[in-house]
């Protein structure tokens, strides 16, 4: 049988781009501040835009994209899967999903899971399921409601998830939210004792806080925290969603600090792109949800759970711990160089691959500036830029990145406006720049 010749998929030219660009300004509501670029496909660490320019991506989709663009292992699977199931309800098992569950589990060293759609309706979930145990524990007796939040702390949009999300430019908008919140400041063990009682139900933090600036939570701080959630028979609940899942060149980034958690957040890279999310439990806190209490739709249906499988499996077999730990030192190398080169870069914080470099000056017009160069990066809150690199990166990436950098930094016009320490860890309300992506959960 003659074969039929393939289809050449079309390309979007420079007017199109601009179409698409029109069409997004007039029809989509007004959330986001977007350059005038249409990235139209990737392959490995770069992506293309609409004119052919090619970049290097190390925001990686706001730590989304671990592996990378077009993964032949997660293409695969994904297409497989979509001639097979895309949807299958909750309401009936799929291949899928008990196999992802144990991988995650032996992962994690929790022992139940519930797939979920995003990171916020994992914290969403995971706030639902603290504040059941604790009703279930008093048999709906007595006030443990209250839930414990560190300052700095982004968790998600949705009403709970921004309840316990501390910088009021994203709480203050759409108050009153979720009541019985209150905020520790971030690494003090006294101000979390002060605060800390039987009223308690959650302590939620970030092991690495991502979109406040890079800042990891103390071992002083995490080991306080166990021993309180301990003694007061509340949920220590870790959100792993930027920083879970190998970013940090371990599983998860708690793993290097004493004790375990009890809830487990995870999102972004879980199914290399596709939306899924999971809420990881102990077993006492996850035993408190039965049939009816909890449930969804989409989350975790065959073929985002197929793919999560893919991505897990890849990561072990393809050693990319090593690898991230390995890339990781010599950004860290390069970029503690470039510091000794420019007097406005400040601090170098992070570990693995999720690394930012604070600076004295607003860092929005190095995002643009790196954006022109085919550098894709970003900025938050002000002043701290935020390399999230894929997992796959070679050394070779990691030179192209330092080149780049130092480029943009060179070309760059010093912004006038100098920051405070104070205002990069989180006290600073205003937006960094027009093209510094906005946080997204």
């Amino acid at each position: 049988m003659k074969k039929m010749p393939k289809k050449k998929s079309k390309k979007i030219g420079v007017g199109a781009g601009a179409s698409v660009v029109r069409d997004e300004a007039r029809f989509l509501m007004n959330t986001y501040k977007r350059p005038p670029v249409v990235f139209t496909h990737g392959k490995g660490c770069y992506l293309y835009d609409h004119r052919g320019k090619k970049y290097l991506d190390f925001l990686g989709g706001i730590a989304v994209n671990a592996l990378g663009y077009a993964h032949p292992r997660l293409v695969r699977v994904i297409r497989r899967e979509a001639t097979r199931a895309v949807h299958v309800s909750n309401l009936f098992h799929n291949p899928y999903q008990g196999p992802l569950a144990r991988k995650l589990a032996r992962w994690s060293g929790m022992e139940r899971v519930f797939f979920t759609n995003s990171g916020t309706e994992a914290i969403e979930g995971a706030l639902k399921l603290a504040r059941l145990y604790a009703r279930q524990k008093t048999q709906g007796a007595g006030d443990k409601t209250r839930i414990l939040a560190l300052e700095n702390s982004f968790h998600g949009r949705t009403f709970g998830a921004l309840a316990i999300t501390a910088p009021a430019k994203y709480r203050e908008p759409f108050a009153p939210l979720l009541p019985g919140v209150e905020f520790v400041r971030f690494n003090d063990t006294a101000d979390l004792e002060a605060k800390f009682d039987s009223t308690v139900c959650a302590l939620v933090l970030e092991t690495i806080q991502g979109e406040g600036g890079i800042f990891p939570v103390s071992e002083a701080f995490w080991r306080r925290a166990r021993e309180l959630a301990t003694q007061h028979d509340a949920a220590l609940i870790a959100d792993e969603i930027q920083c879970g899942l190998g970013r940090t060149g371990r599983y998860f980034a708690y793993q290097q600090l004493p004790g375990l958690p009890d809830i487990v957040v995870v999102a972004k890279p879980l199914a290399g792109g596709l939306p899924l999310g999971a809420i990881l439990a102990r077993e006492p806190f996850a035993a408190a949800f039965s049939p009816g209490l909890h449930g969804t739709t989409f989350g975790g249906g065959p073929l985002v759970c197929a793919t999560a499988l893919e991505f897990l499996t890849t990561v072990e077999e393809e050693n990319l711990l090593a690898n991230i730990r390995a890339r990781g030192a010599e950004l860290r190398a390069g970029l503690t160089k470039l510091a000794a080169k420019f007097d406005f870069i400040r601090e170098l914080r992070g570990e693995g691959l999720i690394l930012g470099l604070e600076l004295s000056v607003e860092g929005g017009p190095y995002v643009t500036e790196a954006l022109r160069q085919g550098l894709l990066i970003n900025c938050t809150h002000d002043s701290t830029l935020r390399f999230l690199p894929p997992f796959i990166i070679s050394a070779r990436h990691v030179n192209e990145f330092l080149h780049k950098l130092e480029s943009v930094f060179t070309k760059t016009r010093r912004p006038q406006k100098e920051t405070s320490p104070a205002q990069a860890s989180g006290a600073s309300s205003s937006s960094a720049h027009d093209f510094a992506l906005t946080a997204t959960r």
